[in-house]
């Protein structure tokens, strides 16, 4: 058992660990299931965060809303998720002026466990980190940040790295240097670039 539970921790480059979590859908104001393995075949943000009824939380979660059509066009599934219970997902959405329209799956993961898989719970108290996890349609973990508390995340920066892992996944052999943006110089990784990275992003 203990060899199991450490081989599913999440890995970058491995495949996600599975879940089956209660969600609050806040578009059909109703509860369901969400199972990552029905999601393959799509990019999947699995967007973590501490708590409902915070502070930096609300702000995070309105600028992930404000670019839900380009995390459509990029064919990304957004899903929000705390260790709260959906029945505080509903009340949160319904009273917070800045969750008003929130558009995606709100997981509830109140029995902590996929947060302790996906190494982001403190133990103390039972609440999840900011943890950001991309995955891919394969069902592997292609992008892991965590950051401290009260530093909130940007929703142009996820998307910029989901821009930059579609064009290597669609363009085998590639890598996006830093700041890479579309349309922008990539490189082809190979010894004969060895010490010579700016000639070849020059040309």
């Amino acid at each position: 058992m203990e060899n199991f539970e450490f081989a599913s921790i999440v890995k970058i480059d491995n495949e996600a660990p599975s879940f089956e979590l209660p969600a609050y859908n806040p578009k059909t104001d109703d509860e369901e299931k969400v199972s990552l393995s029905e999601l393959k075949n799509k990019w999947v943000v699995l967007f973590y965060y501490p708590a409902d009824f915070t502070f930096v939380c609300p702000t995070e979660l309105k600028d992930m809303a404000e670019q839900e059509t380009r995390f459509k066009e990029l064919w990304v599934e957004v899903l929000a998720a705390s260790t709260d219970t959906i029945f505080s997902h509903r009340a949160w959405v319904k009273h917070e002026k800045l969750m008003q329209n929130f558009p995606y799956k709100m997981l509830a993961d109140h029995t902590t466990e996929i947060a302790d898989i996906y190494n982001i719970l403190d133990e103390n108290t039972g609440v999840a980190g900011r943890g950001t996890f991309i995955i891919d349609p394969d069902g592997i973990v292609r992008g892991i940040e965590v950051t401290s508390g009260p530093l909130w995340r940007n929703s142009d920066e996820l998307i910029r790295k989901i821009e930059a892992l579609q064009f290597m996944r669609n363009h085998p052999g590639t890598a996006c240097p830093a700041k890479w943006a579309v349309w922008s110089k990539t490189l082809t990784p190979s010894i004969k670039i060895a010490w010579e990275v700016w000639e070849a992003l020059e040309k």
